[in-house]
């Protein structure tokens, strides 16, 4: 809640309602959740291209990249991780209020977390997609070095190795990377999108036709 009682929210002449038609789509949040080096980030990309090529309005919300700005003055203690999701999760929530797909990059670690992100938006918008790669094949992945860096105490509190992760109980998606490929688990997305009436199943042929 607002610090101030003067501080009163301040409606829209358009309505959501208004916005989705225009863009085709019905906005929401697409939460991608798992351990770093999970293929989260790739996978929300890979869609994201897929959805905008399509004339589609999708964002990344990328963690590394929201540190650059927005939560630059976080650090990474489970205090800081909680407000960096809460921050996120309201940005997410006026994305899918303005008719966008929000695509959320983010280890998310904690479920209270992560429902508190799905409460922020209407029931049926938030779509929690627990991308489930083994810590194994992680650390495998590991491009920047941060398994290893963990394991040798340069980095405390990282998730997997001294923090724990808390898989989803009922995610609306579960990806399985290690078993499907980038564009097959985009194509998985897709047909969820369609299947829940999020992109509209006839222009999506269409697209799927012209090689989108």
């Amino acid at each position: 809640m607002p610090s101030s009682e003067n501080v009163v929210w301040s409606p829209s002449l358009v309505s959501r309602a208004e916005r989705e038609t225009i863009q085709r789509q019905r906005g929401g949040v697409f939460w991608f959740t798992g351990l770093s080096g999970s293929g989260k980030s790739t996978i929300a990309r890979a869609l994201e291209r897929r959805l905008v090529a399509a004339g589609r309005w999708a964002y990344v919300l990328d963690g590394d990249n929201i540190r650059h700005g927005l939560n630059g003055d976080l650090g990474f203690s489970p205090a800081d991780r909680h407000e960096n999701l809460r921050r996120i999760g309201h940005v997410a929530a006026l994305f899918a209020d303005a008719g966008a797909i929000a695509l959320t990059a983010f280890i998310s670690p904690y479920r209270a977390d992560r429902a508190a992100a799905r409460a922020l938006v209407p029931t049926g918008a938030f779509h929690e997609v627990h991308v489930a790669t083994p810590l194994a094949t992680c650390e495998r992945r590991d491009v920047k070095g941060l398994y290893a860096r963990a394991r040798a105490g340069e980095i405390a509190d990282f998730t997997g190795i001294d923090a724990p992760y808390e898989p989803p109980a009922a995610p609306e998606l579960t990806i399985a990377t290690e078993a499907r490929g980038v564009e097959a688990c985009v194509q998985d997305l897709l047909a969820y999108m369609v299947d829940r009436s999020i992109l509209d199943a006839n222009q999506a042929e269409h697209d799927a036709g012209a090689g989108i």
